[in-house]
């Protein structure tokens, strides 16, 4: 089989390799650019087509972030990208023509809503809110939660306090993905395939469809980031992306809804939401369960978790909608909690994953920043915030083992909360299971080998069966970083 020359491969084809695809591809019209992996409407369990899209600076801001130097950059980076989402959607959309779908859902403003399904962390995080949009002078307006359009819970589970957000933006992920495919037909698409290392230099992707070798590659391949790397080079100390799996569902509805509805972000989720779609249906998101590996399937006790919080906090009379689409996706999140963006240690080789969360809200300023960085003459560091996450960094901990271990008890605490686990009421019971949450977490943490601390979105992964593993996976990664310091 003969092999087609390029300048960049891309691989991955979620919303940061289309994105990253495109701002080369206009950044430098001569420059071939192949972009390896599934279009939109394929079921591969990707992030990006399972998205609730959310493109909300404000919408991720927890207490803990603002309580963080790495949150705090998470903070800046997602408001920088909020601010291109403007621009970059016109210009993209332009780029689509008449291919591009009439309707992408795109659109502003998002109540948070503070109930008491929950815990503390809620009110915390809802009051850090406030604080974050008065610091970077973004709007936070006290608002009437019966008045919030759509918004019709259970009396025992109704808001007692909301915020509405402005310009927090939000568009449908299946249509904006369409959009992107639109923008890039004049570019060479290939399924997904191996990433090698070429003979005499630069990377070669072999796929059913051919062979292709460029100088350049940039893998942007989500939750399946790591094992690319790993066939490429094991010696390779690229921080590991692992997977946060999450089920969402789109119903029908009573009415068509302005905005999206909200709460703050809770245990190991993006919060309880609501997104109104681009054909007038609902989008209810989102559970979230770390994995090592990504999953396929969605869970019966995840889909029942999310319908349940779904209909009693947001608006029970959706038990009558129809289910039109289940969601299944595996967010790509990092072994330190945080994005993995730029160039590694190994010439011409670059990763944009680990976004968690954030990978399509934050497409346009990862896609614009690595393009111009890609065609600069020199390798230099990221500007911004993006420059603290390199990918062969050390891993990053802005928590000490016993404030991890804290965190990641609260978390269960909210979870439990939230599912209405109600203990005795006798004696100290409330407070003995706090205390089992904390001690079952200290035991996790400290079976982790020294250097790593998990974030608290990985805890469950520390003491479930995974735990071995999980110590193994950071044991070996802190290895390879130990053996390649000059």
């Amino acid at each position: 089989m003969s092999v087609q020359g390029a300048d960049v491969l891309v691989i991955g084809a979620g919303a940061v390799g289309r994105s990253l695809a495109f701002a080369l591809a206009v950044a430098d019209p001569a420059l071939r650019v192949v972009l390896a992996g599934a279009t939109a409407g394929s079921s591969d369990g990707a992030a990006s087509g399972a998205a609730g899209a959310m493109l909300g600076a404000l919408g991720e801001v927890t207490d803990q972030t603002g309580r963080t130097r790495h949150g705090r950059l998470r903070t800046e980076l997602a408001i920088e990208a909020a601010g291109r989402w403007p621009l970059w959607r016109e210009q993209i959309r332009a780029h689509a023509g008449p291919a591009a779908p009439r309707h992408d859902g795109y659109g502003t403003g998002t109540f948070m809503v503070l109930n008491a399904v929950s815990s503390a962390m809620d009110d915390a995080s809802h009051a850090a809110v406030a604080r974050t949009a008065a610091e970077y002078g973004l709007g936070c307006e006290d608002t009437v939660p019966a008045d919030i359009p759509g918004y019709r819970p259970l009396d025992n589970d109704r808001a007692l306090r909301a915020w509405y957000l402005p310009a927090e933006g939000f568009i449908d992920a299946r249509a904006w993905l369409t959009t992107l495919d639109a923008a890039l037909t004049n570019l060479t698409r290939i399924p997904p395939g191996t990433l090698t290392v070429a003979p005499g230099g630069g990377y070669l992707v072999t796929t059913h469809a051919g062979v292709f070798r460029a100088p350049r590659a940039v893998v942007a391949a989500g939750a399946w980031t790591t094992p690319l790397l790993q066939a490429l080079d094991p010696d390779l100390p690229v921080v590991p992306v692992l997977a946060a799996a999450g089920t969402a569902v789109t119903v029908t509805g009573p009415q068509t809804r302005p905005a999206v509805v909200r709460t703050p972000n809770r245990a190991y989720a993006c919060g309880l939401h609501a997104v109104p779609q681009a054909d007038g249906t609902l989008y209810l998101g989102a559970s979230a369960h770390p994995a090592l590996t990504p999953t396929t399937r969605l869970t019966a006790g995840a889909l029942r978790f999310l319908l349940d919080a779904a209909l009693s906090q947001l608006d029970h009379r959706l038990a009558a909608a129809l289910i039109a689409r289940t969601h299944h996706g595996n967010r790509p999140l990092a072994l330190d909690g945080h994005p993995v963006i730029g160039p590694t240690s190994r010439e011409g080789l670059w990763v944009a994953s680990g976004t968690h969360r954030d990978g399509l809200h934050a497409s346009p300023l990862i896609a614009s920043t690595l393009a111009d960085a890609l065609l600069a003459p020199t390798t230099t560091p990221l500007p911004g915030p993006l420059a603290a996450f390199t990918p062969c960094r050390e891993l990053i901990s802005d928590l000490t083992v016993k404030e991890a271990a804290a965190e990641a008890a609260a978390h269960h605490a909210a979870l439990a909360a939230e599912s209405r686990m109600r203990p005795p009421l006798t004696g100290s019971w409330p407070q003995a299971l706090t205390d089992a949450y904390a001690a079952r977490m200290e035991n996790a943490y400290a079976a982790m080998p020294d250097g790593y601390v998990p974030p608290p979105d990985l805890a469950p992964l520390a003491y479930e069966d995974t735990g071995p593993a999980l110590a193994e996976l950071a044991a070996a990664h802190l290895a390879r970083h130990d053996r390649a310091r000059p």
